[in-house]
């Protein structure tokens, strides 16, 4: 069975030698083309008579409903919540937007006030593509394999593993070696709370296992819940008998994610970025100097990012 542009390619090409033909040889034409397509024969003739015009689509652009202030007032408030995603962002707006104009960082025409509040996820993505493009840049990986045998974790023998209620921690390391991993630079330990999503971040001098299980430690103290369990990759600096026996002795059920699967550690890998490469970057920071003064961002940016940043946490269904 022909298809219905290859029978409207036979047409056009036919129609103009029916038209000119006679007798015997009208009625072989029409014949041949019944015999391809199919149609009746009355249907036939009037379509080698009255060749139909083609319908062409006519695409009607819709006018702009956003308007330049409008996408402007977005992408201020944008920039103003340190980039948030839009599904992050789109419920906030009302809270922000009063916030800004309170403290005279925002004006606000009422049209355009109401514009920018109607702007679904989808709409915002769309606006704020352009100042997107160009703003994430990829670091270099630093994850080694643990040298401890890995059948020796996961452990599970003080607590199920609970996503349900908040002391569940997902950590990483985060590197600041810049454009390479020679030498010695500086870390930042992220932990994220499955349950809630709050995030510690924490600057290490170096990676080593006593470096890393000593942070955990000081963060326990910190965290305003107690810590239940713990979820790392496979890296050397997790994976190793010191994290080990201090999870043991504090009774802290310690998980492993599985090889070369990001997505096991979805929760604190988005919190890398949102937490830590939007705030210091990808350069490379080393020494004494450059520990203070990421230790001295990451005090005030703990209270700001917890406190005051919306987030989006999902619950299982029961």
């Amino acid at each position: 069975m022909m298809s219905i542009r290859a029978r409207r390619e036979l047409l056009e090409a036919v129609a103009p030698r029916y038209k000119r033909a006679a007798g015997s040889e009208k009625q072989r034409i029409l014949d041949e083309f019944v015999h391809s397509t199919g149609y009746a024969r009355k249907y036939a003739i009037h379509l080698l008579n009255h060749v139909p015009r083609e319908r062409r689509a006519v695409r009607r652009r819709r006018a702009r409903k956003y308007t330049p202030a409008a996408r402007d007032a977005l992408v201020t408030l944008w920039r103003a919540a340190n980039g948030i995603c839009s599904k992050r962002l789109v419920p906030f707006l009302p809270e922000l937007i009063a916030v800004l104009e309170r403290c005279g960082e925002l004006q606000l025409d009422a049209d355009t006030k109401a514009l920018v509040l109607q702007m679904s996820p989808a709409t915002v993505d769309r606006l704020l593509r352009p100042q997107r493009q160009g703003l994430r840049r990829r670091g270099l990986g630093t994850t080694k394999p643990g040298t401890l045998l890995k059948r020796q974790i996961p452990i599970r023998t003080f607590a199920d593993w609970d996503e349900t209620r908040p002391g569940f921690l997902e950590v990483d390391l985060v590197g600041h070696g810049g454009t390479t991993t020679a030498g010695e630079y500086l870390h930042t330990l992220v932990l994220t709370d499955i349950h809630t999503a709050w995030t510690e971040c924490v600057a290490l001098l170096n990676r080593s296992q006593e470096t890393v299980t000593a942070a955990i430690a000081a963060v326990r103290q910190a965290l305003p819940f107690p810590l239940l369990g713990l979820d790392s990759d496979n890296g050397s600096e997790f994976i190793n008998a010191n994290l080990l026996r201090y999870c043991q002795q504090e009774e802290i059920t310690f998980t492993r994610s599985r090889a070369y699967k990001k997505n096991d550690q979805a929760h604190v890998e988005q919190k890398n970025w949102t937490h830590v490469r939007q705030f210091v970057g990808y350069a490379r920071y080393e020494g004494a100097t450059a520990w203070e003064a990421l230790a001295a961002l990451y005090a005030p940016l703990r209270r700001y990012m917890n406190f005051f940043q919306p987030t989006l946490t999902l619950y299982p269904t029961r």
